[in-house]
């Protein structure tokens, strides 16, 4: 397996990702971004890149803050948040540009791509299928639950799994259900799966180090999301 640093640019933002791939392989094969959670792009989302790619894919871990800043705190990363739940075309760009970088790589099929997200990440995989990009199935692990603007009615063209921890207490009934019933209205072909026991951040193996009952590791959970992953991409990419 080969990774590199892959710069890519939206507007005046210049970007630092993480590409892997199997070099053994001369042919073209589904590609997969991984939206890391909100801090920014770290071990844990490399890790699940090495994983994708040993499993045949070619994955970009992508950039959220530009230059490959990773927030250190809470009170930092608070206000990038804010700015981009309040400027949702800033947001989709991100998106947008570690869409566009990877399916320039020449070994991508670009009619198979997927993408996956983790907390933040996984509510950017909903933002990017929004734009109507060409994203066969995305996958969500813990992620925030908004719902799309009146504007984007008929765009979503993925399959979608949502990886829910039903003890998760950041996301409230009322946000699951509207996501439902957006879900619903657009006519998709969604999976929504609840994860017994499991809270927030159940598939980062250093939440239990944050000290707070909301955020902790579960094995099981995480195996069997990634499971569904699995499936539903084997799925729909062959």
């Amino acid at each position: 397996m080969k990774t590199q640093q892959l710069a890519y640019s939206s507007g005046k933002t210049n970007f630092l990702g993480y590409l892997a791939w199997d070099d053994t392989r001369a042919d073209k094969r589904p590609g997969v971004i991984v939206f890391p959670e909100a801090f920014g792009l770290g071990d844990h989302a490399r890790e699940r890149a090495n994983r994708l790619a040993q499993a045949g894919y070619v994955v970009l871990a992508a950039d959220l803050h530009g230059e490959g800043f990773v927030h250190k705190d809470l009170s930092s990363l608070r206000p990038a948040l804010q700015g981009l739940y309040a400027n949702r075309a800033e947001w989709r760009s991100i998106a947008t540009a570690a869409f566009d970088a990877l399916i320039a790589q020449p070994l991508v099929d670009r009619s198979r791509i997927g993408a996956i997200g983790f907390c933040f990440g996984g509510t950017t995989c909903l933002e990017l299928a929004r734009t109507g990009a060409s994203v066969g199935a995305i996958a969500t692990f813990h992620s925030g639950l908004n719902v799309g603007l009146p504007e984007d009615a008929g765009r979503m063209r993925s399959k979608v799994l949502i990886c829910h921890g039903s003890e998760d207490p950041l996301v409230s009934k009322d946000s699951i259900e509207a996501f439902m019933a957006e879900m619903r209205r657009e006519q998709l072909d969604w999976q929504f799966l609840y994860l017994g026991n499991a809270v927030h951040s159940f598939t980062e193996p250093a939440a239990d180090s944050r000290g707070s009952p909301q955020f902790a590791y579960n094995k099981n959970a995480e195996a069997r999301a990634w499971a569904a992953m699995t499936h539903l991409f084997n799925e729909t990419f062959g």
